[in-house]
């Protein structure tokens, strides 16, 4: 598709004097597959990955969930770019307080920007900021022992019922974590403050809420499946819910994910109305909800005790197109403790041009585009964006290797026609440079000998209690680990 793999640009000879240096902040799946693209692509580039975290990896370390460890080997494929000859990795180094982007692009002919999205969309409807409501990424990445959440603390003892805003794969992987039974998890790498809360969890009914119908849910077969698929799990669907419009036909017919899904849903719900509930675990799917406001607990002030919803109904905008639209008509459901999977944002950087509606970077294949008054005008020469941050929090792991080919291939294009050149100029101090200024700036980072001391560590503490590995879950863990 594009021409990354077998690009040879004929001035690649003429720069044997002054190499091509890249830096690549983020070292998450995109960051990776950029990397090891432009190893392969250009024999002369020397590639630089930074990350504010001291571990790699991004969020097959931070988000895939714990018990899809099979998921997580791309880590071995991504370790084996990091010990390239021609490729360092820095963790421990915040693009924005340790060094600024413009310091990066004057260090680096090339940087591209690859640090996904890290934080949240919000609703902003009443009662959002009480106690117990939290992002789904928080309480993933408080499973997955980021160190950035390891105090979130959610509070899983006080209520029976948990509401997850959001049908997708990671509102389905929240409600699997919550809903599983604790020893399928106590051999994997889950975080061991989670597990330990996970255990002592009165958390018995999961309502999964969906402002459209069973058809645009936005899973993957695979992840309903496994959902479906807890033992002793008690799965609610309203049949009424499953009722196909001509629309919801049409999206079918054009997407074998969606039917597969829809097929899915309507067995279970076909199983479930044989079966009591009666001693189990509930799983409830609600589809045509949208949030209206968070209630608030009259016994526990500042607390959350439920979502006041409006139904929906689908309408058309366009060819394949449903949106929902309120009716009217209000449900609550109560609960102590609300997840929300709504979608993750990007966060903009000083310098960096950036659209706030989408949460991206204005680019064209990866090329940055200047932003004049808001609307993008000319190319960022050298400055380049590939992941969620170019096109959105979207697709799948292996979908950032096409991203990834893409932008690579916008470089090498650059190369080639002149708009981007090593030779012309005066060499880039890069690596050496990046490492002069940190110093300055009392920045340590931590190389990739550094995150190897504590994947080590992890193993061996993983091994004293029968699991994958023993996260370490603060940054003042990570950095001792790394550093001595």
């Amino acid at each position: 598709m594009y021409q990354a793999r077998t690009f040879l640009s004929r001035s690649f000879a003429t720069l044997l004097n002054h190499p091509l240096r890249v830096c690549i902040v983020g070292s998450g799946p995109a960051g990776f597959y950029t990397a090891e693209r432009t190893l392969k692509a250009h024999q002369e580039a020397q590639v630089d990955i930074i990350d504010r975290l001291p571990t790699p990896f991004g969020l097959v370390r931070s988000g895939v969930a714990p018990d899809h460890p099979e998921t997580k080997i791309v880590i071995n494929q991504f370790s084996r770019v990091a010990q390239h000859e021609r490729c360092s990795f820095f963790g421990n180094v915040s693009l924005g307080s340790s060094i600024s982007l413009s310091e990066l692009r004057e260090l680096y002919h090339v940087v591209v920007l690859a640090y996904g999205a890290e934080s949240d969309r919000v609703l902003g409807i009443p009662g959002e900021d009480l106690f117990g409501i939290h992002s789904a990424r928080e309480f993933v990445w408080w499973y997955n022992a980021h160190p950035d959440c390891k105090n979130l603390n959610p509070d899983l003892k006080s209520t029976d019922t948990a509401v997850i805003l959001g049908q997708g794969n990671v509102a389905l992987d929240v409600a699997r974590i919550l809903l599983r039974p604790i020893e399928e998890l106590a051999t994997t790498d889950i975080a061991s403050h989670a597990l330990n809360a996970l255990e002592e969890s009165s958390i018995r009914k999961v309502y999964l809420v969906g402002r459209r119908g069973p058809v645009q849910a936005a899973c993957t077969a695979k992840e309903l499946r496994e959902l479906l698929g807890i033992k002793n799990l008690f799965v609610n669907i309203k049949e009424a819910d499953l009722v196909k419009t001509p629309a919801d036909e049409e999206e079918m017919k054009n997407s074998r994910i969606q039917r597969r899904v829809y097929e899915l849903l309507s067995k279970a719900a076909a199983s479930a109305s044989s079966q009591s509930s009666s001693g189990q675990r509930e799983l409830h799917f609600v589809f045509f909800h949208k949030p209206d406001c968070f209630l608030e607990s009259e016994k526990s002030s500042g607390h959350v005790s439920g979502v006041h919803f409006e139904r929906t109904v689908l309408k058309a905008v366009g060819p394949g197109k449903q949106v929902a639209v309120g009716t009217g008509e209000f449900e609550d459901i109560d609960c102590g403790m609300v997840l929300k999977s709504i979608g993750y944002k990007s966060v903009p950087v000083n310098g960096l041009p950036f659209d706030h509606c989408r949460g991206v970077v204005p680019n064209v294949k990866g090329r940055v585009l200047s932003d004049d008054s808001g609307v993008p005008t000319q190319i960022e020469n050298g400055l380049y964006v590939c992941g969620w941050l170019k096109r959105g929090p979207t697709g799948i792991i292996a979908t950032n290797l096409y991203c990834a080919e893409e932008t690579v291939a916008s470089i090498l294009e650059d190369l080639e026609n002149g708009t981007l050149s090593s030779e012309d100029s005066l060499p880039k101090p890069g690596r050496e440079g990046l490492l002069h200024l940190l110093d300055s700036k009392n920045v340590t980072p931590i190389q990739y000998s550094g995150w190897e001391k504590i994947d080590s560590l992890e193993k061996r503490l993983g091994g004293l209690s029968n699991k994958l590995r023993e996260k370490l879950t603060s940054w003042e863990e990570l950095l001792k680990a790394a550093t001595t």
